[in-house]
């Protein structure tokens, strides 16, 4: 457990979509699992709403039958997580598995380091099962410009966002009677409904994979279309809060 003085302001970060641009190898690896089952492929739109929920929520969206879920998702998170046969975009001609098929948005390195200047505990907080999450951090080197990564359970115990939350704040022992407030950035629907039923505000990412109008539909407090208002925004929602 980490635990440092409270009070502390903290910023709980997606993944997906709010740090890095992954949509490529997620895509990919979503194709190969229907084609290993022999079901027809979703459409474009439909591919780019798996980017954000808990994969298997996806599946079940998309109607893979009940008894072929798990294989569907143990399909994918092979070639998620193990089979290097994607091109590696940040290292051409080497091959790398589908969580490395991915790249970091520009910007979000510096506005990681600047938040951390000015104070604020950072974590990831992710949908993604925590064993994929911390290597594609590691992978980055966001894990060194964050104080911590949270994630999903591999048995799908800890699966939505607001489950993600509430695991990462026992884990590091967040405590509102001490004054610990937090914020939660991210791009998609599913970070504003978990940041709510945690009781938290959502700061929206306007340049992840966001359906139009889906943060405002859904409640997000503020949406930022720039990294490089990430900073300033999350300045604002404190200040704001204090006063």
């Amino acid at each position: 457990m980490t635990v440092l003085h409270s009070p502390r302001r903290i910023v709980l970060l997606d993944l997906d979509g709010t740090l890095t641009k992954s949509d490529p190898g997620i895509i990919a690896c979503v194709i190969k699992a229907f084609e290993a089952l022999g079901r027809p492929v979703p459409d474009e739109a439909e591919l780019h709403r798996f980017i954000g929920p808990a994969i298997i929520e996806s599946m079940q969206r998309n109607h893979i039958p009940d008894d072929q879920l798990a294989k569907a998702v143990e399909i994918y998170r092979d070639y998620y997580s193990n089979k290097a046969v994607f091109d590696d975009p940040n290292h051409p001609g080497n091959k790398v598995p589908g969580k490395l098929y991915n790249t970091v948005y520009p910007g979000i390195p510096e506005q990681l380091q600047a938040l951390r200047a000015d104070g604020y505990f950072l974590a990831v907080t992710t949908c993604k099962p925590e064993y994929q999450a911390k290597p594609i951090c590691e992978h980055f080197g966001l894990d060194k410009l964050v104080d911590a990564v949270y994630g999903a359970s591999k048995d799908n115990s800890r699966l939505d966002k607001d489950q993600v939350i509430r695991y990462a704040f026992e884990n590091m022992g967040f405590n509102v009677a001490q004054g610990d407030c937090a914020l939660m950035v991210g791009d998609r629907w599913t970070d504003v409904e978990g940041a709510k039923a945690c009781g938290l505000d959502c700061l929206g990412c306007g340049w992840g994979y966001a359906e139009p109008g889906e943060l405002n539909e859904h409640g997000a407090y503020r949406i930022i279309d720039e990294v490089s208002q990430l900073r300033d925004a999350v300045e604002d929602y404190f200040n704001i809060d204090e006063n």
